[in-house]
């Protein structure tokens, strides 16, 4: 039996129209998208399929991606059911994850994660927080300008590990502009502004943490299927404690998705990737070349995906 991860995108992966063929060709997706609108409040049809900016919204685009991923881990499993070795998201992915493990029902998971986008939201209202992408750095080099930049006063912390040379930084606005010219002379090939209101993954989403834990109390189980792999510390977990703590620290600490694949590539024969485009697939290649990644984001490439694996 192939030893598989099932992985999950996180914020970033989102498009207008995603999940669309699912919803057309599958009554178990339609299903799932209907009874979330009803769980929450919230029209998923119009948020995933007719052009809107509310997409783009921390609070709705977090359970936009969660549900699309997980329409697409159902489908596959009622095709083709098949043990997972282990569970792994990157940031927003880590809950995807749990719910795909077993721990966290689907519909708890949509209503969860949107209030933790707008736990966010709030905690970065009025502070003019932000995120930025660099390109060419290592990542000792940029941790120690983060460190010099603190000891001045400045808000800026490493918030993804995501390859060799592209780490993202999180902060306020005014003190990453300030450090794009220092990052630049260091060697960075890019060092860019995202199009974010919130800085994830830092500090100063430290008031979201015990909400979200209070909110986490009331869904999260012990049932996990197989271990799930903490963004914080690239280790594996199984327990709702574990799962308390490390979904709350994952606010305020960095995420290790480079870490985590290269300490689980070499136990695994492959990796699935579920939910919209192929953001994972791609880091994968350039992790672990040795780790092949299917990625399931639409019913073309489910059945792709399901005649590979037959």
């Amino acid at each position: 039996m192939k030893k598989i991860a099932m992985i999950f995108p996180g914020q970033g992966s989102q498009t207008v129209g995603m999940g669309k063929s699912f919803y057309e060709e599958s009554e178990i997706a339609r299903e799932m998208i209907d009874s979330a609108s009803k769980h929450t409040g919230i029209d998923f049809k119009a948020l995933l399929f007719e052009e809107n900016e509310t997409i783009n919204e921390t609070a709705y685009t977090q359970p936009a991606i969660l549900l699309v991923s997980l329409v697409a881990y159902r489908l596959f499993q009622e095709a083709m059911p098949t043990e997972a070795r282990l569970f792994l998201g990157h940031s927003l992915g880590e809950f995807s994850a749990v719910s795909a493990s077993g721990a966290l029902n689907y519909l708890d998971a949509v209503s969860l994660v949107h209030k933790r986008g707008s736990l966010m939201q709030e905690a970065c209202e009025n502070i003019n927080a932000g995120m930025m992408v660099l390109v060419g750095l290592t990542d000792d080099v940029v941790e120690s300008l983060c460190q010099d930049a603190q000891k001045a006063g400045k808000k800026v912390w490493p918030a993804n590990y995501n390859q060799d040379g592209q780490l993202v930084v999180a902060g306020l606005q005014e003190d990453l502009q300030s450090l794009q010219s220092t990052f630049k002379e260091a060697g960075a090939k890019r060092a860019l502004l995202l199009n974010m209101s919130v800085a994830s993954h830092c500090p100063l989403l430290e008031s979201a943490q015990a909400p979200l834990r209070a909110e986490m109390q009331k869904v999260l189980s012990d049932d996990f299927a197989a271990p799930v792999i903490s963004n914080v510390t690239a280790a594996p977990y199984n327990s709702k404690a574990q799962a308390l703590e490390l979904l709350s620290d994952q606010l305020v600490k960095p995420v290790k998705y480079k870490q985590s694949i290269l300490a689980v590539a070499a136990d695994l024969d492959m990796a699935i990737e579920f939910g919209n485009g192929k953001v994972l697939s791609g880091l994968n290649r350039r992790i672990a070349k040795e780790l092949p990644t299917l990625n399931i984001s639409d019913m073309d490439s489910l059945n792709k995906a399901i005649e590979t694996l037959s």
